[in-house]
């Protein structure tokens, strides 16, 4: 996922409201907002998290006028995305800060941790089991805004930690690796349509439990687009890798696919 943003159908929402209402209503200092997302296979990085099927994903933000905002995010997953191979859901928390300054430059830091419920220390006995699945990732990112068109840089940096290393600390003995992201997006809305459409183009750093194993680093890649009416979003992508990772069931998670997905904001 994963970085929390107001969705495009909510933006247009916005931008469309009455100016007599937005003259009257001063902006409230604390919003909320949420997502509910069915989709064809969750990729994280070009990868399935979902050996291919489908995922159901939900999320929360709060904001505050200053540009503070706590958020959390999750998404079904298949249990062989960590180690200890119970794993079932995705929690991601997130907290930040955003500001946008009147140039048209957006910047935004802020911290993200995973979670995989059930994946915790206390679960097993830890004799048995000592890997370590959840961990945190700062993030930066600078967006720029022409007219609808907004281009942005962003790096992902996930200091060493157990999580990381290449079996996740089970064996006990290898030592804990750090991960590096970066990634390019550009994204446009068509004037006067609900159209829009979006570029990414990411790299990550390793070797760590995020790259796919005997890979130092690799690259993934997306085209996309959606059409939003009142808060219904219908999107359409293509996800691929420059890597190979075969899941426990023969699938290669990492092959380039068409993705599909219907979303709803509030």
């Amino acid at each position: 996922m994963r970085f929390s943003s107001i969705t495009l159908g909510a933006l247009l929402l916005a931008t469309t409201a009455p100016a007599l209402a937005q003259e009257t209503a001063p902006a409230p200092a604390i919003t909320l907002n949420g997502t509910a997302t069915v989709i064809s296979d969750y990729k994280f990085r070009g990868i399935s998290q979902t050996d291919g099927n489908f995922a159901v994903q939900g999320g929360l933000t709060i904001s505050h006028a200053s540009g503070f905002y706590v958020s959390a995010w999750g998404s079904s997953i298949d249990d062989y995305v960590t180690t200890h191979g119970t794993a079932h859901q995705e929690l991601d928390l997130i907290a930040g800060f955003k500001h946008s300054f009147k140039n048209g430059v957006t910047l935004d830091v802020g911290a993200l941790y995973y979670v995989y419920p059930g994946t915790r220390p206390g679960f097993t006995t830890p004799s048995v089991d000592k890997s370590s699945s959840d961990f945190i990732e700062p993030y930066a990112s600078v967006s720029y805004a022409i007219g609808p068109v907004t281009a942005k840089a962003t790096v992902n940096y996930a200091p060493k930690q157990k999580a990381l290393s290449l079996d996740q600390g089970q064996s006990g003995s290898l030592k804990n690796e750090d991960n590096v992201y970066l990634a390019g997006d550009v994204s446009a809305a068509i004037p006067k349509t609900p159209f829009s459409l979006t570029g990414h183009l990411g790299h990550s750093f390793g070797p760590s439990w995020l790259v796919p194993a005997q890979r130092k680093e690799y690259t993934d890649w997306a085209v996309g687009g959606a059409v939003t009416w009142k808060n219904l979003t219908l999107g359409v992508s293509y996800v691929g890798t420059d890597v190979k990772f075969i899941t426990p069931t023969g699938k290669d998670a990492a092959k380039g696919s068409v993705l599909g997905s219907i979303g709803v904001s509030f």
